[in-house]
């Protein structure tokens, strides 16, 4: 089966990253195909390239790209994005700040690659915040 999944909440704030890269690793270890993770609402801060796990618990971020790695797309909302300073380095220089934001491989996309993915997939699956 395919899959999209939307991740809403920041990462170390709630449940929801880590609830979802288990649910995508259980997937992908099931050969299912995820078209798209999409990141919306306060979970565009899982694209930051900047932070720190707190002592003792799984560095995210790492757990995404090794996702990605596996052939996950990570879009961004760029909406979401750019007002909690989630700025890939075009968006940098449109908007004259002083350095990018956007942690590699995620990208920012508008709403429409939701779409087109939910429509891609057999299943849309949530993690709210």
């Amino acid at each position: 089966m395919k899959y999209t999944l939307a991740i809403h909440g920041a990462p170390y704030a709630s449940q929801s990253a880590q609830h979802g890269i288990a649910f995508a690793e259980a997937l992908l270890r099931q050969a299912h195909t995820i078209e798209r993770i999409f990141f919306f609402h306060e979970g565009v801060l899982q694209a930051l390239s900047t932070p720190v796990a707190p002592q003792g618990e799984e560095d995210l971020l790492q757990k995404w790209q090794a996702l990605s790695a596996q052939g996950v797309e990570l879009a961004v909302c760029i909406a979401s994005g750019i007002k909690r300073g989630v700025l890939s380095e075009e968006e940098r220089a449109r908007y004259e700040k002083t350095s990018n934001s956007l942690a590699e491989p995620f990208t920012l996309v508008g709403l429409g690659q939701l779409i087109s993915a939910i429509n891609e997939a057999d299943r849309y699956i949530e993690f709210p915040a």
